[in-house]
């Protein structure tokens, strides 16, 4: 199965990284979000990714094509164009990098692969980081019969909780849980289906698609309870970057 990346958009709200680079690529602990991404598919024997890309996508696309300049460790001999490459991190991926444009919206961009899938396929966001079970998912899916299947997480407050009595502080709660609901994850299932919810590049999968198929009784779920940080501001990079200090991700 394929796992399909959204990422086009300009990541405005982590602008102080996304003015220069495109926001899947901004680093947490030495690596782009988006290798944090792949890492996890590639836990469970998924590694056949397509980029869906659009802003500043050419620095996706010369990332991976100098993926090992990136990870090895090399001799130049500037006498010649020769190099010598003594360590690498080899991969067993196949990565396609697709221009989808500047200002598609996401069902938009999602569209433009009607004519290269036909069967099921996986979908996320190229800023969310997540251990989630894509075993588990895929099985939800595949035993469903619905069109798509998302991943829904809890999220945690982002502000401290006080505990009060009367008038008086007694404890803080720096980080609680949320107020209970349930959010799309960002860590889809699709059947090629879903294409017939999709119109042109303004279409969005959030907003047009989704909401439709759950109309029809066809969108399932599944659910994480594991970690997951999704990053649009900087305290969001920190939060990840805190959490790969503490050995939260099985592939650091």
């Amino acid at each position: 199965m394929k796992a399909v990346i959204l990422a086009g958009g300009r990541g405005t709200r982590l602008s102080e990284e996304t003015q220069t680079k495109p926001k899947p690529l901004v680093e947490a602990a030495g690596q782009p979000l988006i290798w944090h991404i792949m890492q996890n598919y590639a836990k469970y024997g998924i590694t056949d990714f397509i980029v869906l890309a659009g802003y500043k996508g050419q620095q996706i696309r010369e990332y991976f094509a100098n993926y090992w300049l990136h990870q090895a460790d090399i001799t130049f001999d500037l006498a010649t164009p020769e190099r010598e490459i003594h360590k690498v991190r080899s991969l067993p991926w196949k990565v396609s990098v697709l221009d989808t444009g500047i200002e598609t919206n996401t069902g938009g961009r999602i569209a433009r692969l009607r004519e290269l899938l036909n069967e099921d396929f996986l979908l996320t966001y190229g800023d969310g980081v997540s251990d989630v079970n894509i075993e588990k998912l895929i099985s939800t899916h595949q035993t469903s019969g619905n069109v798509a299947t998302l991943t829904a997480v809890k999220p945690p407050a982002r502000f401290g909780a006080l505990n009060l009595t009367g008038g008086q502080v007694k404890s803080f709660q720096e980080k609680p849980e949320g107020d209970g609901a349930w959010v799309n994850g960002g860590f889809l299932a699709l059947t090629p289906e879903i294409f017939n919810f999709l119109g042109g590049d303004d279409s969005s999968l959030e907003i047009d698609a989704l909401p439709n198929i759950a109309k029809l009784g066809k969108l399932g779920v599944y659910k994480h309870s594991g970690f997951w940080q999704p990053v649009d501001t900087i305290r969001d990079l920190q939060r990840l970057e805190e959490a790969i200090g503490k050995g939260l991700l099985p592939w650091i």
